[in-house]
């Protein structure tokens, strides 16, 4: 891809020569440590969802992304996608088989070929009961479980057994925790409701990563969006994320432009870098190009690292796979070359 008129290099994904004023991709950023709910910030924002529309609309058309270029960018999404199943059916079986993807995403020929090491998801997203699976699956590898919690994905049961949820994921081995906020309080404007309730579960999260989801499909207005995202990010949480995947709509370009701007607005007011993930509706890869498209273009290069994006995906990783293989080959391969497990 173009950006500006600097190639991006095959190997890294990132704009040649680029110099920011940001920490180097590597780097260890602390973690937001959330502050006083700021009501007067809140109150003022305002959405222009024609202009967010507009600006959306176009940006196929501006960010066209070609050959090595495109297979950089494929690449680097899937060291951001969290590896997911999230099914009533899930067994032990299911989630090792998941995790043996995340291992090795990528067949070892493509890379290969690609002239790529051997690469690895940003993490395995699963339910409590698959812990245990997942993290004797994922030993040694690095890649860290996430888990969803707090009374996902519909978020209303009672608050003390949301909590103790948490703790027991946290205590069971999960390294980062999706919890679903109550949308009642965003419908509502109850906004210190929202922070006390997202600042208890950062609290029992400890050291495990907080993911807030806004189900933002379930909160009416791009306004309510933006101002969710803010209070969550008041109240310390480490990312946003758009969706638990099981509302009727999930993650869209609009909201996502809405909540990079409070990302990048936060950012500039305190100094905190908050990561972004969206969740539900990305199952291609051009629409994963998109999504790294926009946020370069909002955030910067900085966010387009696993400590500060993750896609919620599952079947995403199997189209990005037949791209990559097209590159290389020049043909689309069936997608029963690519297995999840």
């Amino acid at each position: 891809m173009h950006i500006k008129g600097k190639p991006i290099t095959a190997a890294t994904g990132e704009t040649a020569g680029a110099a920011e004023a940001t920490p180097m991709a590597g780097d260890h950023l602390p973690r937001n440590p959330g502050m006083a709910l700021d009501r007067a910030w809140v109150s003022s924002v305002r959405i222009n969802t024609s202009a967010v529309e507009r600006r959306v609309t176009a940006l196929p058309g501006r960010r066209s992304v070609k050959k090595d270029h495109q297979a950089a960018w494929l690449l680097r999404a899937i060291t951001c996608v969290d590896l997911t199943t999230l099914s009533g059916d899930d067994t032990a079986e299911r989630v090792r088989r998941l995790c043996a993807k995340a291992r090795q995403p990528v067949r070892a020929d493509l890379l290969d070929a690609l002239g790529m090491p051997a690469i690895t998801t940003g993490a395995v997203c699963v339910y409590h009961d698959m812990i245990g699976a997942a993290t004797a699956a994922l030993s040694g590898s690095g890649i860290p479980v996430a888990v969803v919690s707090a009374g996902f994905p519909a978020g209303l049961s009672p608050f003390r057994l949301r909590l103790a949820e948490i703790e027991d994921s946290v205590q069971a081995g999960a390294q980062e925790i999706d919890i679903v906020i109550s949308r009642r309080h965003v419908l509502t404007g109850d906004w210190q409701a929202l922070h006390d309730e997202v600042a208890a579960f950062r609290r029992t999260c400890g050291d495990a990563h907080l993911k807030a989801i806004l189900a933002t499909g379930e909160l009416g207005t791009l306004r309510n969006v933006a101002r969710a995202s803010l209070v969550s990010m008041m109240a310390g949480a480490d990312f946003i994320k758009t969706s638990t995947g099981k509302e009727s709509v999930n993650a869209t370009l609009p909201v996502t432009l809405v909540m990079l701007r409070a990302i990048r607005d936060y950012h500039e007011r305190t100094g905190h870098y908050v990561g972004y993930k969206p969740a539900g509706g990305l199952s291609t890869a051009k629409q994963a190009l998109q999504y790294l498209a926009l946020i370069k273009d909002e955030l910067g290069d900085r966010w387009l690292r696993p400590d500060l994006l993750r896609i919620g995906a599952s079947s995403l990783l199997g189209d990005i796979e037949r791209q990559l293989e097209h590159h290389v080959t020049g043909r689309y391969s069936a997608a029963r070359r690519h297995p999840m497990g």
